[in-house]
């Protein structure tokens, strides 16, 4: 006897609705808070989801409030995080997230290969590859010979005043140089020395960038900015040489300025969290870093080649983070009495 086939229809409705009706198994998921440039930071995400099969929800920065803005609202989430990651790309907002009870210690793996002067001591965040500051002097305006070798030379009456130039120290990466100025000389000193730059007639542009573009079209002879902007001269044929300052034994080095990343306290999704941390901490992310130009050397001892001009190892400012971030009120309070009396 054949099967009716009007009978089995509505079996095999049934069997479908069913079937589509059956909830998909729900991958894990991550959510990371950056002010990384997006340009760089969304490829090594998506190569993470695609790797790790977890998927990643990232909250990038918005270019008018830069890092701020993301640390302002993981304070506010506090009592509610919905973030389980923070990657940032400098280290004073970072500390300033553990002083406000936003983070928790750390402990994986991967730490044992940074050393441990680019760790918070109690495991509340980690740092990799990184920025420094540096002098960028115009070879067509100065022999090798005649090149400064320590922002102290920014105060030697050999250069003139008006061809050597600083971005303003209340804002952005000079702004934390000065805070370590301050951390490591002392106030007086410090403050003695940013008195002399403005007493001498040193000029005080808007930025790091303008700093290397007056070098790059000859109107400085050199200038104070950060790796990442003189780099990206080097890349495009400028006629410009990076000097990394203060690197003699009894000198006190340049500020190196790393990204950081850290975990939310109380987040939601602890462990997919932990996998990232690992994730971006890795040396193979670091090279990628490097190759895109976001970061300019490693912190450890690896076998990278730099794509940038720079010396293997460059001696940091013998002073921690945190005193960094301690100097950075007094600091501040202090130059813009200064620069805008």
């Amino acid at each position: 006897m054949k099967p009716c086939r009007k009978c089995l229809l509505p079996f095999l409705l049934v069997c479908i609705l069913l079937a589509s009706c059956t909830p998909s198994p729900q991958l894990p998921e991550v959510v990371i808070y950056t002010s990384v440039d997006q340009v760089y930071s969304e490829s090594i995400l998506k190569a993470f989801e695609k790797q790790s099969s977890i998927k990643v929800r990232a909250v990038y920065d918005v270019e008018a409030t830069k890092t701020t803005g993301l640390v302002n609202r993981l304070i506010a989430e506090k009592s509610n995080p919905q973030a389980d990651v923070f990657w940032s790309g400098e280290f004073v907002q970072t500390i300033k997230l553990k002083e406000q009870g936003v983070l928790q210690s750390y402990a994986g793996s991967s730490l044992e290969s940074i050393p441990p002067e680019y760790r918070d001591r109690e495991g509340y965040w980690v740092a990799f590859g990184g920025r420094a500051r540096i002098l960028l002097v115009s070879t067509e305006s100065l022999q090798p010979s005649q090149y400064p070798d320590s922002i102290f030379d920014l105060l030697d009456e050999k250069y003139a005043a008006n061809q050597v130039a600083v971005a303003n120290p209340l804002f952005g990466t000079t702004a934390t140089h000065a805070a370590a100025l301050y951390a490591l000389l002392g106030a007086e000193n410090a403050y003695q020395f940013f008195e002399a730059l403005k007493q001498r007639g040193v000029q005080v542009v808007d930025g790091n960038s303008v700093v290397r573009d007056k070098v790059v079209s000859g109107e400085l002879i050199f200038g104070l900015t950060d790796t990442d902007d003189a780099c990206a001269a080097i890349q495009k044929g400028a006629s410009v040489q990076i000097v990394v300052p203060d690197q003699g034994v009894d000198a006190i080095g340049t500020l190196i300025i790393p990204n950081t990343v850290a975990l939310i306290a109380g987040a939601s999704h602890p462990e997919p969290a932990k996998q990232l941390m690992e994730y971006l901490l890795s040396v193979e992310i670091e090279k990628q870093l490097l190759q895109t130009g976001w970061i300019n050397f490693s912190l450890r001892h690896t076998d990278i080649e730099l794509p940038c001009p720079l010396p293997d190892d460059i001696k940091g400012m013998d002073v921690e983070y945190s005193q960094i971030y301690a100097a950075l009120e007094k600091s501040q309070t202090a130059l813009r009495e200064l620069f805008l009396r």
